[in-house]
C-alpha cells in the first residue's frame, strides 16, 4: 500500500488546483481513482485494485490539502496595503531596433512627474505599457513609427502588497484570480515583483476588485 499511496500522491501532486477541487468536495473520487489506475499500475508494476487507489486518495486528503490551505490564508492574511490608481490606459507594440529609444524618450519626459504611474512589460515579441492617461498623446508622438498591437483606455489598478513569504508557496496569484474571476472580474493586465501583485482592470470593476480582496483578506 505504501508505494501506491505514493505514485497516487505524486500523480495528484502535479496539480495543486486538482487537489483544491478535492478538497471543496468538487471531485468524484471514484472517478479520479480510475483515470489514473493505469498509470499508477505502470508506477508500481503490477495491477492495482481501484479501491486501494480510493483509499490512497483519502487518506492524503486531509493533510496535504490543509498545509496547503494554511499556507495560502497566512499569505493572504499577512496582505499590507492596497493601492489603487484610476485614469490609465495600455499600449502594446511589436519589439523592434527603435522601441527601446522611444521607451527612453518616454521615460525622460515623464520621469519628474512623482505621481505618474508607469509599467513596462517587455515580452519575446512585443511590449506592453501601461501608464496614465494624460500620456496618450506623447505615447503616441515618440511611437508614431511603432507597430501598434493593441491600445485599452478607462484602465484601473489595484496593487496589493505581499508578504516575503509569498515566493515560497504556490498557488497564492492563481488564488487571488480565482476569486476576481468568479465574481467576473475580467483582469486585462498583471503585473508583478516578489512582493506585489497589480492586477489591471477596467475602471467599471474597480471597486469590485478591491472589495473582493478586502474580503478575501480578512476571511484569511
Amino acid at each position: 500500500m505504501s508505494s501506491i499511496s505514493k505514485a497516487t500522491e505524486e500523480i495528484i501532486n502535479r496539480s495543486p488546483f486538482l487537489r483544491e477541487a478535492m478538497t471543496e468536495n468538487l471531485i468524484n473520487i471514484s472517478a479520479l481513482a480510475r483515470k489514473i489506475k493505469g498509470e499508477i499500475e505502470r508506477y508500481v508494476g503490477k495491477e492495482v485494485k481501484e479501491g486501494a487507489i480510493v483509499m490512497a486518495i483519502k487518506r492524503m486528503t486531509p493533510g496535504v490539502y490543509h498545509r496547503i490551505d494554511i499556507k495560502i490564508n497566512n499569505v493572504i492574511g499577512g496582505i499590507g496595503d492596497f493601492l489603487v490608481r484610476s485614469d490609465l490606459v495600455d499600449f502594446t507594440f511589436e519589439n523592434s531596433e527603435s522601441l527601446r529609444m522611444a521607451q527612453g524618450s518616454l521615460i525622460q519626459d515623464i520621469k519628474n512627474d512623482k505621481d505618474s504611474f508607469f509599467t513596462v512589460c517587455r515580452g519575446i515579441t512585443e511590449t506592453t505599457y501601461i501608464l496614465n492617461t494624460k500620456y496618450t498623446e506623447i505615447v503616441r508622438r515618440l511611437f508614431a513609427n511603432e507597430s501598434l498591437k493593441s491600445h485599452s483606455t478607462d484602465l484601473s489598478s489595484i496593487t496589493v502588497k505581499l508578504p516575503d513569504t509569498n515566493t515560497e508557496t504556490y498557488g497564492v496569484y492563481y488564488y487571488i484570480m480565482k476569486h476576481l474571476a468568479w465574481d467576473g472580474i475580467n483582469i486585462e493586465q498583471v503585473v508583478s515583483t516578489s512582493n506585489e501583485f497589480t492586477a489591471i482592470v477596467k475602471s467599471k470593476d474597480i471597486d469590485d476588485a478591491f472589495k473582493i480582496l478586502m474580503q478575501l483578506k480578512r476571511n484569511a
